[in-house]
């Protein structure tokens, strides 16, 4: 499989817009980006694609990459930068099959994809598709899993995808305190793509501080709804990831270290 990271930002984006910190002028210096998250795979053997979560940034994301339109959409969940960007399928689709869980959120009284069928309804020319969590599923000729994480006050899930041994894993938006299951199945992956929206180092800036601290009182979540990067990397290392990129990066990372590895920049891409 083919991974081209299209989307690797938090909300809003690096540069930010009307945003003049040392970071978001490093990166126009640099002339590299940080749009809202998607991620777009393809099977190289039968050239169908899949597209994970709908950035608001959808068409400026396929004007700039090299890839082609998805075949298939995959939704984590439904805070506008992973969903908005679905209102792109106007016109430019004629069938495109959405899958997202089927759980139902105490929070919002219906699933991740019951929000979906409602607020895209005008939409005929996708389809969703309602999916149980840790069920494994197939699209474009690889095999789903949606994982829950933990992304309060909404459901979240992150995801697997496979074909064959290789494996790409995605954490979705999640502080590191994931339920067991969830990390055995995002386990030992060829790829992990690990949402770290701040150093750890910022979490003294949060009104409620970091949570999850490691032996050494160092913070792994920042608030209670993201990985801090030291918390991604933690997390990395207890699910053996042979490869990690760091993706969902706010524009806060200072600038000496905003472009440091494994922080991701859009464009990067990945043969599995």
């Amino acid at each position: 499989m083919e991974v081209t990271l299209l989307g690797t930002g938090d909300t809003t984006g690096t540069p930010t817009p009307g945003c003049a910190c040392d970071t978001c002028e490093r990166a126009r210096d640099l002339g590299v980006e940080r749009s809202r998250f998607s991620v777009h795979v393809t099977n190289e053997e039968t050239g169908e694609s899949l597209l994970v979560d709908a950035s608001p940034d959808f068409r400026y994301q396929f004007l700039t990459q090299d890839v082609p339109l998805p075949d298939a959409m995959v939704i984590s969940h439904i805070h506008f930068d992973h969903l908005d960007g679905l209102g792109n399928a106007y016109r430019l689709f004629e069938d495109l099959p959405v899958h997202a869980a089927n759980e139902v959120d105490p929070k919002t009284g219906e699933s991740v994809a019951d929000t979906i069928r409602e607020k895209y309804a005008y939409l005929d020319r996708i389809t969703v598709h309602d999916h149980a969590p840790f069920e494994t599923f197939e699209t474009c000729g690889f095999d789903l899993t949606l994982v829950p994480v933990d992304h309060p006050p909404l459901v979240c899930y992150g995801l697997t995808i496979e074909k064959g041994d290789t494996k790409l894993s995605l954490t979705g938006d999640t502080s590191y305190d994931l339920p067991d299951r969830s990390r055995g199945a995002l386990s030992d992956p060829d790829l992990l793509l690990a949402d770290a929206i701040v150093p750890a180092s910022l979490c003294e800036t949060h009104p409620i501080g970091g949570r999850h601290h490691d032996p050494e009182g160092v913070a792994r979540t920042f608030g209670t709804k993201h990985m801090t990067r030291e918390g991604a990397l933690s997390l990395a290392e207890e699910l053996d990831a042979e490869r990690t990129r760091l993706v969902h990066l706010a524009h806060f990372y200072p600038p000496e270290e905003a472009f440091e590895e494994p922080l991701a920049v859009d464009g990067e891409r990945y043969e599995l």
